[in-house]
């Protein structure tokens, strides 16, 4: 219980803390400036003397090669443990590709389908909490979203199971390592039961945004996710899961490169549509990826200096939330990613916006949940990449101080 005495210590700290008139952002997973800079020499390896032919003798200047380059797709494909087949290269934002292939699901149908415009309703299956920028695109698509509850090794899969034999259920989005808010990684059981689904709906796919692959913290703590197009082939169910990665956490959001992994149907339906809307995408930068990295091993390098600069900021926030926030709160403990999330019973949009009162923003409350809708009030997303350490540091205890005055007065 908080004492008059301890009220008055925590506010007089609090203001203490408005007059210096902080901004201090949390409120999205960007990487920060010294991760930024661990790449500048990316935009040293291709300069005006440079050789920009690739290996199939292709001028990358040009036209052509509308689903990428060869060497590039096989690099994504040494990622993503799939073969190189399998692999379509987009433009920077894995985002931007989604909403690209979802869009086309509405105009067009997917492999030969019905168009989803055309249906009266489409249903979604979003594991909550979740990404938000998923959630924005089914909410600007109009289709209705079904919450699905997170276990500690993935989404309720018996939920998903079910959900499933409605034919206006069409997809599902996952982030499936290191999960956005999370920090779950979906186990081998969970990966293998995704893999046997036989939805109702034939143009139903999974969206398996694999956006933290790379993104470990630790070299002897790195979590191991089943890959899951090998796992469906194995079930004769090759066509149900589109599989997306990025570099844009790897070098930089502004240049990053973007793929697809998918069966053959899936990929000659997507190209179909992709050579109408676009004559190919940035075939200079996905060389300059090849040039850079070489191989998946300089990738798993140079994510290690990326660890160097993030791993400090997690374990920072992991030690004042131990200390201040033991037993009147929960947190999740990540390998990897770029989020913590924080639980207070009830007290989430409170925090939020009184947080923002002392110059630390947060994300939007309830962002992580379909329509905003966080019945429980009790989920806080902590994006902490882009603070320095001492900003960070300040950031948090301004949380806790927060924290700890809205649960202790209650009590």
């Amino acid at each position: 219980m908080l004492d008059q005495k301890s009220k008055k210590e925590l506010l007089d700290e609090l203001n203490n803390i408005k007059k210096m008139n902080l901004s201090l952002d949390m409120s999205r997973g960007r990487p920060s400036k010294e991760q930024l800079d661990l790449s500048r020499p990316f935009f040293d390896v291709i300069n005006s003397n440079s050789l920009l032919i690739d290996e199939s003798g292709n001028d990358v200047r040009n036209y052509g090669e509308i689903d990428g380059i060869k060497e590039c797709k096989r690099l994504f494909a040494s990622i993503m443990e799939v073969n190189e087949e399998d692999v379509i290269l987009f433009g920077n934002s894995s985002l931007n590709t989604m909403y690209s292939i979802l869009s086309d699901a509405m105009l067009y149908g997917v492999c030969g389908s019905t168009p989803w415009s055309k249906l009266d309703k489409v249903k979604w299956l979003c594991p909550i909490p979740g990404y938000d920028r998923h959630f924005a695109i089914c909410e600007q698509l109009g289709i209705e979203m079904i919450n699905i509850p997170m276990n500690k090794d993935g989404p309720d899969m018996a939920l998903v199971e079910e959900y499933i034999k409605d034919p206006l259920v069409k997809g599902i989005w996952c982030v499936p390592k290191y999960s956005n808010p999370t920090g779950i990684t979906y186990s081998d059981e969970v990966v293998r039961r995704f893999a046997k689904l036989r939805p109702a709906a034939k143009d139903f796919r999974i969206y398996w945004d694999d956006a933290y692959a790379v993104h470990h913290l630790y070299d002897d703590r790195q979590d191991q996710l089943l890959e899951l197009l090998n796992e469906c082939r194995k079930n004769n169910n090759k066509d149900i899961v589109y599989k997306f990665f990025s570099t844009s956490k790897v070098v930089s959001p502004s240049c990053g490169v973007s793929a697809l992994v998918t069966s053959l149907n899936n990929l000659n339906d997507i190209k179909s549509h992709l050579k109408i809307k676009s004559i190919g995408f940035d075939k200079i930068n996905q060389l300059r990826h090849v040039l850079f990295f070489k191989n998946k091993y300089g990738v798993e390098e140079h994510m290690r200096k990326h660890a160097e600069i993030l791993r400090p900021k997690f374990e920072l926030v992991e030690s004042i939330f131990e200390k201040e926030l033991s037993g009147i709160a929960t947190w999740s403990r990540p390998n990897g990613g770029y989020f913590i999330s924080l639980y207070v019973d009830g007290k989430a949009s409170k925090i939020i916006d009184m947080c923002l009162r002392y110059g630390l923003y947060l994300t939007n409350h309830a962002s992580s949940f379909p329509y905003f809708n966080d019945q429980s009030n009790s989920h806080i997303r902590i994006a902490i990449s882009c603070l320095s350490i001492d900003e960070l540091n300040i950031a948090i205890n301004i949380l806790c101080r927060i924290v700890k005055l809205n649960v202790f007065q209650d009590m």
